[in-house]
Parts: structure tokens; sequence; C-alpha cells
């Protein structure tokens, strides 16, 4: 299993992948409380062209996938976050999800895993994410992973059903030489 910057020759794998994780989602509980509008084809494509989707593959099939990028889509200065840190110094998780396929196979950890060496290896200080407040499974999954909570906020996105969203962070050690 490995963790792979997409390229556009995964479009159809990883857009399938989350149209397979909607389907199960609305069949469900949809904690993200995603639709067919979002993640979509066209939102994939788009992050595929940014250079920020990638896809956690294993013997040529996609079991997950996120978006990384440094664009918190919102206002993130509304976070009690625990350092202050300007766009650009951390890094986002967006859209983190798993094939429903091949759940319960530690593969979202894994993905957090990768998604936390990416931000130490690129320069990043911290990662940040932004989850449903219902979202249990993903709010717990980022709390093993050692994220802390940091404020429940409306982040101005004009979103209806989620007026509101939970903060996470995870800050890495200042790698400074005194």
């Amino acid at each position: 299993m490995k963790l792979i910057k997409c390229e556009i020759e995964q479009l159809d794998a990883v857009s399938a992948m989350y149209t397979r994780v909607v389907k199960h989602l609305e069949e469900t509980i949809n904690y993200p409380k995603w639709s067919k509008n979002y993640p979509s084809r066209e939102s994939v494509k788009e992050a595929i062209k940014k250079g920020e989707q990638y896809a956690c593959v294993e013997n040529g099939r996609v079991l997950g996938a996120v978006v990384l990028n440094d664009n918190p889509n919102g206002n993130y200065a509304a976070g009690d976050w625990t350092k202050d840190l300007k766009q650009g110094e951390y890094l986002v998780i967006h859209t983190l999800a798993v094939d429903s396929l091949a759940e319960h196979k530690g593969i979202g950890g894994y993905i957090v895993e990768c998604c936390i060496e990416i931000a130490m290896c690129e320069g990043y200080q911290a990662i940040r994410i932004d989850v449903v407040p219902d979202n249990i499974p993903a709010i717990n999954l980022y709390k093993r992973k050692g994220f802390t909570f940091a404020g429940t906020k409306d982040l101005l996105r004009d979103i209806d059903d989620i007026p509101l969203f939970e903060l996470y962070e995870l800050n890495f050690a200042s790698s400074s030489i005194s």
C-alpha cells in the first residue's frame, strides 16, 4: 500500500472510489454530508490538475484518497489555534475518504500518517483540518493521530446544512537550532 500523487490517468479510478463512498454514506450515515456534487469527478479532476489529489493504492486498486493543499477554503483565522501561523505555513487535509469496500483495515490512519510525513518533508509547521461536527469517525481518527481540538467555528462557507465546523490541528516541533 502506498500514497501517490495522482496523475490524470487515475481520474476514473479515484472518481469511482469517491462515488462508491458517497453512495455508501447516503445509504448509511452521511457523516461528512457529502453529495453527488462533492466530491465529484470535476473536483477530483481540478485537484489532479493542481497537483493536490493523492490516492492510496495497492495492487493497482484505489483504496482511499485525500486532497492536500495550503488553502483552508474558509475563515481559518477564526480558529483557536495554538500557533499563530499564516496561510502557507500549514497544510490542510481535505476530502479524505476510504473506499467503503476497504473499510476498517487501517487505510484512513495510513493516509493521515502519509499526510503528516508529506507536511513535514515539505516544511510545513502544522496540519489543520475542519470536520463536520457530527463526523465522529473522522474526529476519532484525527484524535488518534495526535490532532487537538481548536474550536467549533463558522468558516463563512455559506453551506446551509453545515453552519459550523470543528477545527483540529497537529503542530510539528520547531526545528530551529539555538
